[in-house]
Order: structure tokens, then sequence, then C-alpha cells
């Protein structure tokens, strides 16, 4: 059966330009609506891969992301969101892009196109069958991240996808594959859209869920975050003085005793 990308389909709106700019971005919003619902039927997909990923990083394994374009851009993101809001090091979650980090601003042209740079991408990382690759494709057809993909099933590494198409190639060959089928964009073909915003959203649900399961949250506070700036050394003493029953002061030097909400309220002595 011959393999359709739904997310290269045309769009249902027609003659774009003709519309008032408040027709564009209600038509824009009615589509984004879609994306949730979407996810939500693959929960269990997300849920097996979660199941895999959290013994694997329990023992040193790490979490990779690796994929080309948008897909790459946002798996870099979530991964380089994890140490501050986690308190994780860096190269715990490790974000790949197609082309090297200067992809990240500038597109560099036919970078997704080659079969074996993926792999080579991850073997620079020292990529072992302690860790998980999961290879992000809004069209689940992109060379660079199947390429990869295959490599690491050849050397027993966990494999993952996030695609926008059922039955892609990168689907067959992911041993947790996650298709979250959006359909058409408002755009013909646009998949940072309504595509990109489903990867977003399962890239948030298995960070999260992983590192609320590694221990990096107590309650539903970010007890291990990087206190990296003023506001986020606010939010902490405001965690510590709610926790301890104290006053600003004494939280913020606490804080600026043990570093983080966790060892604050764990080394506190009334």
């Amino acid at each position: 059966m011959e393999f359709k990308k739904s997310t290269e389909a045309e769009s249902k709106y027609k003659h774009l330009e003709q519309m008032s700019i408040n027709e564009l971005l209600l038509n824009i919003n009615k589509e984004d609506k879609t994306v949730p619902d979407a996810v939500e039927k693959i929960i269990p997909k997300i849920e097996a891969l979660v199941n895999v990923i959290v013994p694997k990083m329990a023992v040193g394994g790490r979490l990779f992301y690796i994929g080309a374009g948008t897909s790459g851009r946002l798996g870099v993101v979530d991964a380089s969101e994890c140490p501050p809001t986690f308190g994780v090091e860096h190269g715990v979650v490790i974000g790949i892009i197609a082309g090297g980090d200067s992809a990240i601003r500038k597109a560099v042209e036919f970078a997704e196109d080659s079969h074996m740079q993926g792999w080579l991408d991850l073997q620079d990382r020292n990529i072992t069958d302690k860790d998980v690759v999961i290879g992000i494709a809004a069209s689940g057809s992109t060379p660079y991240v199947i390429g990869a993909l295959v490599k690491c099933n050849e050397k027993n590494v966990t494999t993952a996808c996030i695609t926008c198409n059922e039955g892609s190639p990168l689907s067959k060959v992911a041993q947790y594959p996650i298709e979250a089928v959006v359909g058409p964009e408002f755009v013909t073909g646009s998949t940072r859209m309504k595509a990109g915003t489903a990867q977003k959203l399962i890239l948030n649900m298995i960070s999260t869920a992983v590192m609320i399961k590694l221990g990096k949250v107590r309650g539903n506070k970010m007890v291990d975050m990087k206190l990296s700036n003023n506001k986020l050394v606010d939010r902490g003493a405001r965690m510590v003085m709610d926790e301890l029953k104290i006053e600003m002061p004494l939280a913020l030097e606490l804080l600026k005793i043990h570093g983080s909400v966790r060892a604050a309220v764990d080394n506190y002595k009334k």
C-alpha cells in the first residue's frame, strides 16, 4: 500500500490571501484546536514509551531527540529546557538537529537527506544501548532520522519516533512509534503549524512525565530547578517559605547556602 502523507494534503481553506486578518486568525485557531484531540488518542503509545525511558534513565541512560528542520528544533528546545527546569545535568537529555547547531537559526540545505549523518552525530555523543533515541519527523520520511534509527536498532539502542503521518517509513523502523495524525495544515504542507504543535505537546508530556517519575518534582513543585535568574530565585524562595512556614529573608538565605529548593527544605533545622 502506498504511503500517503496527510501532512502534505491540500488545505481545507482556499484563497487565503483574500481572507481578512480576523478570518485568518480564527481559521488558524480552529485548526489548532484539533491538535490536543489527536494527541489524546495516542496517549497509550506515549505511556508505553515513558515506561521504557524511566528505568533506563534511572540507571544512567540518556534521552536523545534527533530530527531536522522544525522537528529538530523542537527536540533541541525540549532538551535544553530540562536542566533549568528539573536540575538534571546538561548531556542527560540531548537534542540533535541535522546540519548541527547552526541549523537551529538558519536552515542548512539538504542536511536532512543523508542516511548516515544522523548515526554519525549520535556516535559523536557516544551513544550506547543504555540510551533511548526518539526520532522526530512530521512527515515520517526524513532520511537523516530514519537512517539514525536503523543503525540504533542494529546496535540494540531503544528507538521511538514522533511523526504526524500514519504508517510512515519512520514508524516502521521505530520500536515505539508515536503517530499524531493532525491532517492537512492551514497553509498546505506547512508542518511547523499543527504538526509542530502536536510534536511539542508530545515532547512536553514525555520529558515532564519522565522527570516526575525520576523524582525531580515534589508535590507539584520544581524543587531541583536551577536558580539562574532573579525570577527563579524569587519563585524558589516562595516555595521554601510555603513548605517551611518561614519568612522571605530566611528562605533566601537557605537558598543561597544550599543552592536548591530541595536542599534548602531538606537541610533546614528549626
